[in-house]
C-alpha cells in the first residue's frame, strides 16, 4: 500500500507480478491501469426517433457509469487511469466538443428521461475534471506540486482550448469552483501562460474570418493578401445561401460565449489579452458585421421562421458577449489597478480614456456599450480618484458620447442622463476647488455594481455578495428566473428536493454559486441544516375561480347574466331607443308632476294633533295622559326662544315648494312678489341697532392714527414730497429742487413718456435716425 504523508510521484507499491512473484512499481505506472474502455460522448438527437432516444440514452448510461467508477476509485488508482488510459481521455475530449452549450439547451426538446441522463453525465464530467485539476486531495494524498504540473503539461490532461471550453460548458452556476480549478492549473504549471499568449492570434482570426465570410473589413484586421482585379467577388452577408449564413452566425455566439466565460471566471488572462490588442478589435468588428447580419436577418426571408427567430437571438447574444468582454478588459487591466490605489494611477487613467476616445468613431458599438456600462459613470469614478484629469477631455467625451446616442435615433435612458449630470457637476466642482475627493465620495464598488446592472461574478466577487439574504423581503428575482436558478443546482446535485433548495436561494439571496458551493464544503447555515435535503417544493394553493368572488353593483339585479339564464333584451339597446322622439321626451314632465305631489305633503306642519275624547285612539294617544318618559324640562322655560336677535324661533318659517316644480301660474306669481314685498319692509323697518359692518372712514382713521404713533415710536421719518416747481425765474433754486428736478429727469422715462428717450438714443446709434 502507498505510505502516508508521502507524494504520490515518489510513491512506491508492491504488488504480484504475471509469474506469481511480488514486484515494486511506481505508484504511476502503465500496468497499475485497469483495462476498461469508455465510450466517445455523442450528443442528444434532435427530432429524433425512439429508437435514436433509446440508444442515446443506453450509450450515455455507460459513461454516467463510467465516470462513477473512475470517481471512486482511491486516489492512485485514479490518477493512473487517467494519465494512462486514452479511451478516458477520448471520452472526456468527445464531451468537450460535442456537449450541447446553454443556448443549444434552450432549442433541443428534451423528453425528462433524456434531461435527466444528460445533467447526470454532465454533473459526473465536471467532477472528473475537478479532480484531475486538483494536486492535492487530502494530508494523505496529494502531489508534489512541479511534478503535477509536469504531469498534466506533459500528458495533454488540459490545454487552453479544453479550458476554454470547460468554462463555457460549467461556468454557470460553478464560476467559483471552476476560478480555483484554473487559478491552481496555472500556478502550478505557468507554461500554460505561454499557451495563451500562442492561442491568441489564432482566436484574433476568428473574427477576420467572420469579416472575410461576409465580404466585410475593417481597419486594425491582420494583413491580408490585397484582392485581385480578376478575382471573383466574395458574397455578402445578403447573397450567400441560408445555410451559411446560419454557420457564421453559430460561430460568432460560440466564440464570443465561449472568450466572455473565460474571461469572466479567470480574469488573471485578460492582460494577456490585453496585451495583444483584443480591446483595438473588437469595437471595428462590432461596428462592420454586425449591422450587416442584422440586415440579413431582418430583410432576408426564411422558409422557417423559428430559424430567424434562434440566429436573431444568437446573434443578440453574441453583440451582448462582445461589450461585456471589451469591459471586463476594461474593468480588470485600467479601472481595476486604480480601484487597488496601485503606483502609476495616472498612467492607467490616461489608458482608459484613450480607449473610450478610440470608442467614438464606432457610434453602434459605444452606444450599446454606454447602454449596458454607462461612460458617466467611470468619468465620476476617475474624477473622484483623480482630480487631476483634464476636465476638457472629460467633457468632450461625454458629449462624444450623447452625440452617438443622438446620431443613432435612440433615446437615452434617463439613469443614464442623470449619472453623467453628476459626473459633470462633479467635474466642474473639482476643476473649481482644485482638491482631491473626500474618502466619503470615493464610491467605488457601488459605482462598479450600479454600472453592470447585475451580480457580480468570479471568485473575487464571491467576496462582496452577502453570506445570508434578505430572508423577510419578497423574492427578488422573477418566476422564470427563479425557475432557472432550481435547474442550474439540479443540473449538478439532483438528489436535492426544490423545497430545500428554494430555502437555500433565499437564505443566501438568490445566489446559486454560494449555494452550491456551501453545500458541497457542508458550510450551510443552522437552520438549514435542521431541514430536510429531499423536502419537495410545496404546492401552491389555486387561487378561487375570479367569477364566482366577483363583487359588483349590478349583482342579482335583471341584467345579472352570470346568475340569470334568461335576460328581458327588451330593455337593453343601445343609441336611441326606437320609436322614441326626442320632443316629446323633452316635453313629458310626468316626473316634475311626481315630485311636486311629492313635496306638498309637506306644506302643512301640524305642532299638536288634538283628538277628541270620542274619537278612535283617544285613550292611548290622549295629550292630557302623563308620560313618565317625556322630558318637560324644557315645556316652560322656552331657552332663548324669544330672544330679540331675529324672529321667534317659535314662529315657524311656511313651507315654500322649490321653485322648480312650480306650475308657473299668474295667482303664484303675484302671491310670490307680494310675499317678498313684505319680507322687504320687514326688513327695512327692523333696523338692527348693533351694525354688522363699521364706517369704513372711521376705520381708516384709526388705522392711520395707529400707523403713525407706529412710525413715531420707531423714529421713522416719511419721506419728503418732491417740489419741482421751485421759485419764480430770477429769484434763484434751492439745492432741494435742483436735487428734485435732476431726479425727475433721470427717471421721466418710466412713466410719461414710455422710454421715448432711450429708444431714440437707440435708433441714433444704429444710424437709423440722422443727427
Amino acid at each position: 500500500m502507498a505510505c502516508a504523508r508521502v507524494p504520490l510521484d515518489e510513491q512506491q507499491v508492491t504488488e504480484p507480478g504475471p509469474i506469481g512473484k511480488e514486484r515494486t512499481l511506481p505508484a504511476l505506472h502503465p500496468d497499475r491501469k485497469e483495462e476498461r474502455y469508455f465510450v466517445p460522448y455523442r450528443p442528444p438527437p434532435e427530432n429524433g426517433s425512439p429508437a435514436e432516444v433509446e440508444e442515446f440514452l443506453e450509450h450515455a448510461k455507460f459513461i454516467a457509469e463510467d465516470m462513477e467508477w473512475l470517481l471512486a476509485l482511491p486516489h492512485d488508482k485514479f490518477w493512473c487511469q487517467v494519465v494512462f488510459d486514452e479511451s478516458l481521455q477520448k471520452c472526456l475530449d468527445s464531451y468537450l466538443h460535442q456537449a450541447p452549450r446553454g443556448l443549444d439547451l434552450a432549442t433541443l426538446p428534451l423528453s425528462p428521461a433524456v434531461a435527466d441522463v444528460q445533467r447526470a453525465v454532465h454533473k459526473a464530467i465536471f467532477l472528473t475534471f475537478l479532480r484531475m485539476a486538483t494536486h492535492k486531495e487530502s494530508k494523505d494524498h496529494f502531489f508534489t506540486p512541479a511534478v503535477f504540473g509536469e504531469i498534466i503539461y506533459d500528458n495533454f490532461l488540459f490545454d487552453i482550448p479544453k479550458i476554454l471550453d470547460l468554462c463555457v460548458l460549467f461556468g454557470k452556476g460553478n464560476s467559483q469552483l471552476l476560478h480555483k480549478m484554473i487559478e491552481n492549473i496555472f500556478t502550478q504549471q505557468p507554461a500554460y501562460y505561454n499557451d495563451l499568449d500562442e492561442t491568441l492570434p489564432t482566436v484574433l482570426q476568428v473574427f477576420d474570418t467572420i469579416l472575410d465570410k461576409c465580404g466585410l473589413r475593417c481597419e486594425g484586421a491582420t494583413a491580408m493578401e490585397p484582392m485581385k482585379l480578376n478575382a471573383q467577388k466574395q458574397p455578402t452577408a445578403m447573397s450567400m445561401n441560408l445555410e451559411e449564413l446560419g454557420d457564421i452566425i453559430l460561430y460568432l455566439c460560440d466564440s464570443t460565449t465561449t472568450i466572455h466565460a473565460f474571461l469572466d471566471i479567470f480574469p488573471a488572462a485578460c492582460s494577456s489579452f490585453h496585451s495583444h490588442g483584443f480591446l483595438s478589435r473588437l469595437p471595428p468588428f462590432y461596428e462592420a458585421a454586425v449591422p450587416d447580419l442584422e440586415k440579413a436577418i431582418k430583410k432576408r426571408n426564411f422558409d422557417d421562421k423559428s430559424l430567424q427567430e434562434d440566429l436573431w437571438k444568437r446573434l443578440s447574444h453574441s453583440c451582448r458577449k462582445i461589450v461585456e468582454t471589451s469591459h471586463l478588459l476594461l474593468h480588470h487591466t485600467c479601472l481595476q489597478p486604480i480601484l487597488e490605489g496601485q503606483e502609476n494611477m495616472q498612467t492607467f487613467a490616461e489608458e482608459l480614456l484613450q480607449y473610450f476616445t478610440s470608442f467614438l468613431p464606432e457610434k453602434r458599438f459605444l452606444v450599446d456599450y454606454d447602454e449596458l456600462f454607462p461612460i458617466a459613470d467611470d468619468v465620476s469614478l476617475l474624477q473622484q480618484a483623480l482630480p487631476v484629469i483634464d476636465e476638457t477631455r472629460t467633457s468632450y467625451l461625454l458629449q462624444g458620447v450623447e452625440s452617438a446616442w443622438d446620431s443613432m435615433g435612440r433615446q437615452r435612458p434617463l439613469g443614464h442622463i442623470q449619472s453623467e449630470g453628476v459626473s459633470l457637476m462633479s467635474a466642474n466642482q473639482g476643476a473649481a476647488g482644485g482638491t482631491a475627493a473626500s474618502s466619503d465620495s470615493f464610491r467605488a464598488p457601488e459605482l462598479q455594481e450600479s454600472r453592470e446592472g447585475q451580480k457580480l461574478r468570479g471568485a473575487e466577487a464571491m467576496m462582496n455578495v452577502p453570506q445570508k439574504g434578505n430572508n423577510g423581503a419578497v423574492c427578488p428575482v422573477s418566476g422564470p428566473e427563479l425557475e432557472s436558478l432550481l435547474s442550474c443546482i439540479r443540473d449538478l446535485l439532483p438528489d436535492l428536493g426544490e423545497g430545500f433548495l428554494l430555502a437555500c436561494l433565499q437564505e443566501y439571496d438568490y445566489n446559486s454559486e454560494l449555494v452550491i458551493n456551501n453545500i458541497l464544503e457542508d458550510r450551510l447555515a443552522p437552520n438549514l441544516e435542521k431541514l430536510d435535503r429531499a423536502m419537495p417544493r410545496p404546492v401552491k394553493e389555486e387561487l378561487p375561480a375570479l367569477l364566482n368572488n366577483r363583487s359588483n353593483v349590478f349583482d342579482d339585479d335583471e341584467f345579472d347574466v352570470f346568475r340569470r339564464d334568461q335576460v328581458d333584451m327588451s330593455r337593453i339597446w343601445k343609441g336611441r331607443r326606437k320609436g322614441e322622439n326626442a320632443r316629446e321626451m323633452l316635453n313629458d314632465k310626468q316626473h316634475i308632476a311626481e315630485q311636486r305631489d311629492r313635496y306638498r305633503t309637506y306644506e302643512t306642519v301640524v305642532d299638536e294633533v288634538v283628538i277628541e275624547p270620542g274619537e278612535s285612539g283617544a285613550v292611548a294617544y290622549d295629550l292630557d295622559d302623563y308620560d313618565d318618559e317625556y322630558d318637560d324640562t324644557y315645556d316652560m322655560n322656552q331657552v332663548g326662544a324669544n330672544d330679540l336677535d331675529g324672529d321667534s324661533l317659535l314662529n315657524r318659517r311656511p313651507f315654500t315648494i322649490p321653485q322648480v316644480l312650480r306650475k308657473g301660474t299668474k295667482a303664484e306669481v303675484e302671491e310670490q312678489e307680494q310675499d317678498e314685498d313684505d319680507d322687504d319692509d320687514v326688513s327695512q323697518n327692523n333696523v338692527n341697532r348693533d351694525q354688522f359692518v363699521q364706517d369704513p372712514a372711521l376705520l381708516r382713521e384709526r388705522a392711520e392714527a395707529r400707523r403713525a404713533a407706529m412710525q413715531q415710536k420707531k423714529g421713522y421719518h416719511p419721506e419728503r414730497p418732491g417740489n419741482v416747481v421751485g421759485r419764480p425765474k430770477g429769484q434763484g433754486q434751492t439745492l432741494e429742487t435742483f436735487l428734485d428736478r435732476r431726479k425727475k429727469e433721470a427717471n421721466k422715462n418710466r412713466v410719461g413718456n414710455h422710454n421715448r428717450r432711450s429708444m431714440a438714443d437707440r435708433k441714433r446709434n444704429k444710424g437709423m435716425i440722422p443727427s
